[in-house]
C-alpha cells in the first residue's frame, strides 16, 4: 500500500490563510485584483487556490499557500495596494493544510 503521508504531487504541506477585512466590498476586491494583475502579481509563485466569498458588502478571501515566505513575498506587493484603497486585511487565520486536490477548472470560453 502507497505511503498517503509521502511528498507527492498529490499530497504535499500547504497553509491556509484565512482574511476577514472589515469593510472589504466586493468593488473594491474586484479592483485590488485588477492591480495586482496589472502589477504582474495576479497569479503568484506558490500559491494554489484563491476565494473570495461572502456578502458583497463585506467579503472574505481564504488563499491556499505552498509557503509562508512566499505569501510574506506576495505581500509585498498587495499591502501597498490594499493601503491605497484604504482597506486593511486585518490578520490572517493560518493553518496548516493536510491535503490540496486541485479539480478540472472549466474554460470560461
Amino acid at each position: 500500500m502507497a505511503n498517503l503521508f509521502s511528498k507527492s504531487k498529490s499530497f504535499f504541506m500547504s497553509f491556509v490563510l484565512h482574511f476577514r477585512p472589515s469593510g472589504f466590498p466586493l468593488a473594491m476586491y474586484i479592483e485590488a485584483v485588477k492591480q495586482l494583475e496589472a502589477a504582474g502579481a495576479g497569479s503568484p509563485k506558490g500559491r494554489s487556490c484563491h476565494v473570495c466569498n461572502g456578502d458583497p458588502n463585506s467579503v472574505q478571501v481564504t488563499d491556499v499557500w505552498d509557503s509562508i515566505e512566499e505569501f510574506q513575498a506576495f505581500g509585498q506587493t498587495l499591502l501597498p495596494i490594499m493601503q491605497a484603497l484604504g482597506a486593511d486585511p486585518g490578520q490572517p487565520e493560518i493553518q496548516e493544510g493536510n491535503n490540496v486536490i486541485v479539480g478540472e477548472v472549466p474554460s470560461m470560453a
